[in-house]
Order: structure tokens, then sequence, then C-alpha cells
């Protein structure tokens, strides 16, 4: 969340001092997913066993509320002056399932779960008077190194003219679909809001295609700029972090840092197409 109104509050959260001033507050937590705890342990998914999941976190949204704002009317105001992003999240959920050997068909019946509780969060937060809100899907999860690495085929047809798994996109693709859909149907239902579905498909797909438009190394554009050897650079017996494992010399001509994680040049690239356009409906920056 990052607001317009400049103030400091002696709260806390989590124990360290939020100034909303400078930088809003960040509820994200690395490896959460959308579902909670308890489904993963039902379908016998191993999991992490913290419990910090989307609900989990929008409660932490709700426990620090009265710390800047105490009525309906000051809450409105307040939150009509902000802008909350709600994600990335949803895809370590997929990657969560199939880690141990579940299908695709099983992960894929559970996308218009993952999407209907993104999509309970937004509403949780349009009830309160949030007026910005975007909700982006998350990038082609069978260009990622850690896939191509874990899920290798020797058969080339299931590869792309990327060399992508064609398969696994399918999963975030379908996300986004019914995530866009989402977001037209809350736009409807909440008209004064603005709602924004932020793509994040489309610019991963275009840096592939045209690499070097965005100033990156048209021969790694799957390989990751910190990592531990193999055909994509990545290796879970050495990732990036590890003694022994060292980083490219130029990051900004890399898509993918560790695998996982995209540089900070892939990241500047999306953010330039969801403040400007086109991979934002509508952009951030376009007309209120």
């Amino acid at each position: 969340m990052e607001s317009k109104r400049c103030n400091a509050f002696g709260g806390t959260h989590k124990g360290s001092i939020v100034n909303f001033c400078l930088k809003g507050a960040n509820f994200a937590v690395s490896g959460a997913t959308a579902l909670s705890l308890s489904f993963f342990q039902q379908n016998n998914v191993a999991i992490a066993p913290f419990n910090i999941s989307l609900n989990v976190q929008i409660g932490w949204f709700q426990d620090l509320k009265p710390s800047f704002c105490n009525t309906t009317e000051s809450c409105n105001d307040y939150f009509s002056k902000a802008m909350f992003i709600l994600g990335e999240i949803g895809g370590n959920d997929y990657i969560f399932m199939l880690f141990p050997n579940k299908t695709l068909d099983f992960v894929r019946s559970y996308v218009p779960t993952v999407v209907d509780t993104i999509n309970t969060a937004a509403e949780v937060l349009l009830k309160q008077g949030v007026m910005h809100l975007m909700l982006p899907g998350f990038g082609p999860m069978g260009c990622t190194p850690v896939i191509l690495t874990l899920f290798a085929s020797t058969n080339k047809s299931d590869y792309d003219s990327f060399g992508c798994l064609k398969k696994y996109n399918t999963i975030s693709s379908y996300h986004s679909l019914l995530l866009s859909q989402a977001v037209t149907q809350l736009s409807a239902k909440y008209s004064k809001a603005r709602i924004i579905f932020a793509d994040y498909n489309g610019p991963v797909i275009a840096a592939l295609q045209s690499p070097e438009i965005f100033g990156f190394n048209n021969g790694a554009t799957l390989k990751v700029c910190c990592g531990g050897g193999g055909p994509y650079n990545f290796n879970l017996s050495a990732v990036c972090g590890q003694p022994g494992v060292i980083s490219c010399e130029n990051p900004s001509e890399y898509i993918n840092w560790d695998g996982i994680h995209l540089t900070e040049a892939a990241y500047n690239a999306i953010a330039s197409g969801w403040l400007k356009g086109p991979f934002a409906n509508p952009p951030i920056l376009g007309p209120l």
C-alpha cells in the first residue's frame, strides 16, 4: 500500500517501524501462497509449515489498519489516495503442487480456486474504500529455468519457439485469463474504483521474442545470471547465494536472475509496460 498522504506512524508491524510517508507498507512474504496452509496439508503437498497465505496477509493489514484510520470516513479518505497492489501471487501455489508429482490436470483444476481466493481478497480491500487496486498475473511458468531444469523433456515438440515448455505455460495463461475476467467483473461491481489487471506474461514473452529491443543478450534469454551451471546455468545443488556460485558480469543483459526471480532490468521493463502500457489495463499512469 502506497499513499500520497505523508505521515510517519509509530506503530509496528512484525516488530518493524512502519513509515507510510516514504515507503507505504508491504505485507508480502517470500514463498507465500494464495491458498491456505491447510489446503496443502490436506492434499499431501509439501510446503514450509508457515502460515503466510494471502488471507493471513490480509489479516495483518486489518491488524495494522487502526494505526492510521479508525472510522469509515477517515479510512475511505485515506484509502482513496493510496495504490494497493495485490500480488503477484499464485505462482508458488502451482509450483508447490507440481513437486510431489501431481499432474498438470490436478494443478489446472485448482487455478479457479486460486483466482477466486485472490478475488475474495480484492473484495475485502474494495469494501473498505480502496479506490486504486492492481492485480498482477504471473509470468510464463514454462520459461523459468527452475521448471525447464526440473521438468526437462527429450521431446522437442514439448518446447515452443522460445525454448519454453508449452504445457507448463498453459497454467500461467489460464491463471491470467481467469484473473483478467475477475478484474472485469470487479470493475463492473465497484465502478467508482480503478481496478487494474497487470499482465505478467506479455512483457516476458515480448522480451524473449525481441531481446535486443530491451537490451538483453539474445543468446542467454533463458539462462540464469547467478547460478551453478547446467543448460540454463541453474542447479538446485548450487543456487545463487551459496558459496562458490557467482553472478554474471552484466546482469542487465539477462532476463532471469537466479532461476526463479527476474533481474532488475527485466522488472524495469515489466514496470514500464504496466505504468505506460500496453501490459496493464488500464495503465497505471493512464487517465484517472
